[in-house]
């Protein structure tokens, strides 16, 4: 799958990232309280820049695996966070996904949204069989997100990531196909699009998001 993405639900739409987003992607990307849990951050502004370069690259592709998505407010258009869901080898039918949001939003139900938006279009656009998604143990709101969405807790993995001078244990959840069809996952999608303090990435690489 190629070419421009967006999805959307009742209060959000996932688009893609543009240059002029930057500043608004710096503003979220230096919040300590936004990147504590996370992999990277605090962004320097070239690091944003490349953040946004990589995300703009990535609709080029064909297959196109990795998907890097503004979160803003369908109302007003402004931008609130970034989230991602990215594919594994297309033969390997899984993927993982992540969110996170600007402070101002938390607390909203916001988080489950775009999780449950990111759901319904690897589930019916990407056609993958299993999302995951992991957050640090200690990140009770974005387990709850998570929880929220529809994903399920399959363990603890101990210790598995080296984060600004210690080790990071962290819950991975999932959920598969047949649960969503079901009427697990809150997602809706359908033509390519979407209908219908948390923070949360799996695998993660420093330079890869804010």
């Amino acid at each position: 799958m190629a070419g421009d993405v967006t999805i959307e639900t009742e209060r959000l739409v996932l688009r893609e990232f543009r240059r002029d987003d930057r500043e608004s992607v710096h503003k979220y990307a230096v919040d300590p309280e936004v990147y504590h849990y996370m992999p990277w951050g605090p962004n320097s502004e070239d690091e944003t820049s490349a953040f946004v370069e990589r995300a703009i690259a990535s609709r080029h592709r064909d297959p196109r695996l990795h998907f890097e998505l503004a979160i803003t407010l369908r109302e007003t258009g402004r931008l609130i966070g970034g989230s991602g869901i990215r594919a594994a080898e297309e033969s390997f039918r899984t993927a993982d996904m992540g969110y996170c949001l600007r402070r101002d939003a938390w607390g909203k139900g916001l988080a489950t949204e775009a999780a449950a938006g990111l759901i319904g279009f690897g589930f019916e656009q990407l056609r993958v069989h299993r999302i995951w998604a992991t957050c640090d143990t200690r990140n009770v709101r974005s387990a709850r997100v998570l929880e929220k969405a529809g994903m399920e807790l399959e363990g603890t993995m101990r210790d598995d990531t080296w984060l600004r001078g210690q080790w990071r244990s962290s819950r991975l959840y999932s959920i598969i196909e047949s649960e969503s069809s079901q009427g697990k996952a809150p997602g809706q999608a359908g033509s390519g699009e979407t209908r219908d303090r948390a923070s949360s990435w799996g695998a993660p690489r420093k330079e890869s998001r804010p």
